[in-house]
């Protein structure tokens, strides 16, 4: 018979407070940045949307692996996996995002100051 040790299967718990840790400090960096971005004093324009959608995605999906790491059946490997997995696609959207973000605030300065007129 093949017999299993039942905490082969299991997360230390000091590995998963640590994890738990490192999202909710990036899904703060996460959630400050956003705000940040709101109170941009250059003003909304609908192509923004293509940087905070992506953006807000990935704020749920690290909210979702936080919810999720935060369980206590997260100390099994399977659903702690899936959390970590959960994590980092929401952390590849938002960082793409943030890039769009950055990107778009940059050509909307550049456009603003190359006008005639702009000073």
């Amino acid at each position: 018979m093949d017999e299993q040790d039942p905490k082969e299967d299991l997360v230390e718990t000091v590995f998963r407070n640590g994890t738990v840790t490192a999202v909710g400090i990036l899904l703060a960096f996460s959630l400050g940045f956003i705000t940040h971005w709101a109170a941009n004093p250059i003003p909304w324009q609908t192509y923004h949307l293509v940087a905070v959608l992506p953006i807000l995605l990935g704020i749920a999906l690290q909210m979702r692996a936080l919810s999720l790491l935060l369980d206590t059946k997260s100390l099994q490997r399977r659903i702690y996996e899936h959390a970590n997995r959960i994590f980092i696609a929401g952390l590849i959207f938002t960082a793409c995002g943030v890039g769009m973000a950055i990107l778009l605030d940059f050509f909307d300065i550049a456009t603003k100051s190359a006008l005639p007129g702009a000073g």
